[in-house]
């Protein structure tokens, strides 16, 4: 046994897209950062988003409020709870602990930039980036990166297909926050940067760490040579 059923997170023909991808998410982070530091009102056109998002009837809110529980600290625990239980019923030991530690260090990348930053909204609450918007991006990663690998539907479409999860992922909740007033529209897009940034690098570091424990257990199994 090599422990090779375990697939890995960041498939090979994944990683020319997702590497550059990560670092531009981060660079855009970094500029958004330095843009609205220290800021306390929404930008000419982040109002008009706001009035739309805002303007939005009963049912929508009640949507935006639904939307915004899975990002709360009960609803997303039910998700990760819920995307870890079906990893372990396929064996993707991999996936499931990126999908713990991948949105983990994604809200945490974000709570320590909302104090870097100091954007503020609603009085005072710390805004840059969205934890919400992190927290769903960075689980639809975790999910659609060993899925998309696994089924290998090659570099091009796979690419896509992940992104169009984090987009969808991300975009639900960052118009929720936007919609209830408690983020800025680009508060929801730097926490969208946030887990585009870390998550592709928390699975590539789970596969080498992964990968050379399989190298440590092959050697061990090797019969020693008299």
């Amino acid at each position: 046994m090599t422990g090779r059923a375990a697939p890995a997170v960041l498939a090979p023909p994944l990683r020319a897209s997702f590497g550059p991808a990560a670092a531009l998410a981060a660079l855009l982070v970094a500029v958004l950062g330095v843009r609205y530091a220290g800021d306390s009102e929404a930008g000419r056109v982040e109002a008009r988003i706001r009035a739309v998002a805002e303007g939005a009837g009963p049912p929508w809110r009640q949507l935006a409020v639904a939307t915004d529980f899975l990002g709360e600290p009960a609803g997303a625990a039910m998700l990760v709870a819920a995307a870890v239980t079906s990893c372990l019923l396929v064996r993707w030991f991999r996936a499931a602990v990126l999908t713990v530690v991948g949105t983990g260090l994604a809200v945490g990348a974000t709570t320590l930039l909302k104090h870097l930053v100091g954007r503020t909204i609603n009085g005072g609450y710390l805004s840059y980036p969205s934890g919400h918007t992190a927290f769903a991006t960075a689980l639809a990663l975790a999910v659609a990166l060993p899925a998309v690998g696994r089924f290998g539907p090659g570099r091009a479409v796979g690419t896509l297909l992940v992104f169009a999860a984090a987009l969808i992922g991300g975009a639900a909740m960052g118009w929720a926050q936007v919609a209830l007033g408690a983020h800025y529209p680009t508060d929801a897009l730097g926490g969208w940067c946030t887990a585009l940034a870390v998550t592709p690098v928390t699975a590539r570091l789970i596969d080498r760490a992964a990968d050379r424990r399989v190298g440590r257990t092959d050697r061990a199994a090797l019969p020693e040579r008299h």
